[in-house]
């Protein structure tokens, strides 16, 4: 029992060791130009669903406008922030926007259990490694990005937003 324990510390702190040489790396353009009010192509992605089977991919959205949140099942502020975007994807589910959840550098097992605990039934990716988040420039859960019909990040928020940031962004996804 102890061994295991010590053999899922060092598994913890080797993931950890990852974020932080892959965070010091990262490219951040994607996220500092969105952050300065440019209109950029959004990266694509390709990822592992986290429950059942299937890809996640941003390329089976095109032509809808599509919510991205980054999120972790440790993360407090994305706790919180969840039942609002639940909420969100079915108000809008009917009107041309798809909502992706993508779970950074995390375990399967507690974030599927984040989500059965949220009742959230949008598309989850799984990002275990980080590639889409590195891709996006994500350094903080939450992170969201709004996507337009064309595939172009139009706005993002960093931590948890308003139901009418939320809103707002979602209406500009969908006119843009």
């Amino acid at each position: 029992m102890r061994l295991l324990r010590v053999a899922a510390v060092a598994g913890v702190v080797a993931l950890g060791a990852v974020l932080v040489w892959r965070l010091a790396h990262q490219n951040t353009k994607v996220a500092k130009a969105v952050a300065k009010g440019k209109i950029v192509p959004a990266p694509a992605f390709n990822l592992s669903a986290l429950s059942g089977g299937g890809r996640v991919t941003l390329a089976a959205l095109r032509g809808k406008a599509v919510v991205v949140n980054f999120w972790a099942s440790d993360c407090g502020p994305c706790k919180k922030e969840m039942p609002q975007l639940q909420a969100a994807a079915d108000r809008y589910a009917g009107k041309g926007v798809r909502f992706v959840g993508i779970d950074v550098l995390d375990f399967r097992g507690p974030a599927r259990s984040f989500v059965r605990k949220h009742n959230i039934s949008y598309a989850i990716g799984f990002d275990g490694v980080g590639d889409t988040t590195i891709d996006y420039g994500v350094a903080n859960t939450p992170t969201t990005f709004f996507i337009d019909r064309r595939g172009r990040i139009v706005a993002q928020v960093v931590g948890p937003m308003s139901d009418s940031d939320l809103a707002a962004h979602v209406r500009r996804a969908l006119t843009t």
